[in-house]
């Protein structure tokens, strides 16, 4: 027999002998080890049996954390077996957990409800985040904009009123820069000035007096305006809203004699503007502070209060509520307007 072809025989014998395993002694056993670990082989007519290991379970981890698979007859389970578990996690609401079974994490995240105070300019409520969203807050919610003004219509006769003799006649100063503790505008003066008569009369501008006032009440919406309905506004250029009302017109084309006052509240959250523009007198403070003053009998002018320029003076701080109070006279014919143009857009309209 040639050589090589000897050799590749002997090669091929040893690869059986090593398959085959033989042993001597039946029942004898020796140590071996698998997958699952150290075991023994017995010697069964002369052959090694397999390697025989008891069922064992085996570390493992998967998504869920620390667990074990059982190995068997030299084989791992698939499936990495631990208790199903509580892994922490967070959303919107806070802090909480979710299940992991099977190696697999549930997709909700499960946080108790949690419930914080809110609050609109119309009052407090409260806001509850429920499965990662929060709620709506409970607080009554402003309504449309607008602004309510008590009217009061003054006799042509009436002192101040119907100063057809003074002309054009625009004047600052006529009212302190700080509200009354009444809520109304404080005289600046002890005596005349151009187009008042002196402080007791310019008392009864804002005031119930019977017998020289009457008054009633007028609602003037703010209508959303702009590219992106940003700007609310109120405009009337025919602004005479006690045509034949009250003391009537007096053999007038319309009611000129009256006053107007506003209060109302807003919420400044930076970046807001106010403009008023009209004739005659427009007081407008804004959180008890003169800001706006159009003093005067005069053809119509305009007047805008940047918030953001001005809050040092007015103490505002964003996020605050304050209170606004417009103070508006209609002295003397012919026209009479009343333009308002704001990027507030939270007042206190509740009711």
């Amino acid at each position: 027999m040639p050589v090589l072809a000897l050799l590749l025989g002997s090669a091929c014998d040893g690869r059986r002998a090593m398959r085959i395993s033989p042993c001597r002694a039946e029942g004898e056993t020796r140590a071996c080890t698998n997958t699952c670990g150290v075991g023994v082989e017995t010697c069964t007519r002369g052959t090694w049996s397999g390697c025989v290991v008891p069922p064992v379970r085996l570390p493992c981890t998967n998504t869920c954390g620390e667990g074990t698979r059982l190995c068997l007859d030299n084989r791992l389970s698939e499936t990495c077996d631990l208790p199903p578990v509580r892994l922490p996690c967070s959303n919107v609401c806070g802090e909480g957990t979710r299940l992991c079974q099977d190696g697999k994490l549930a997709p909700t995240c499960e946080v108790e409800p949690v419930v914080l105070d809110c609050s609109t300019i119309c009052g407090p409520g409260t806001e509850t985040c429920i499965d990662g969203k929060w709620q709506a807050c409970t607080a009554k919610q402003p309504k449309q904009p607008k602004l309510t003004a008590v009217l009061r219509d003054f006799h042509g006769t009436a002192p101040d009123m119907d100063r057809g003799d003074v002309g054009e006649a625009h004047e600052t100063g006529i009212v302190a820069a700080i509200l009354g503790a009444d809520d109304k505008p404080v005289y600046a003066h002890t005596g005349p000035t151009r187009t008042v008569s002196g402080p007791d009369s310019f008392d009864l501008w804002f005031r119930d007096v019977p017998g020289v006032n009457a008054s009633m009440v007028l609602d003037m919406p703010l209508a959303p305006s702009g590219a992106n309905n940003d700007v609310y506004t109120y405009r009337n250029t025919e602004f005479f809203p006690l045509d034949d009302k009250l003391f009537g017109n007096e053999g007038q084309s319309h009611n000129y004699a009256f006053t107007a006052e506003i209060a109302t509240r807003f919420r400044y959250n930076g970046g807001e503007t106010f403009t008023f523009s009209g004739d005659d007198d427009v007081f407008v403070f804004i959180n008890r502070t003169l800001a706006i003053d159009i003093g005067g009998i005069h053809s119509p002018l305009s007047r805008t209060v940047v918030l953001d320029e001005e809050a040092g003076t007015l103490g505002l701080v964003r996020g605050g509520v304050y209170p606004m109070h417009i103070f508006f006279a209609e002295r003397h014919p012919i026209g009479s307007d009343f333009i308002v143009e704001t990027t507030i857009s939270e007042f206190a309209v509740c009711d």
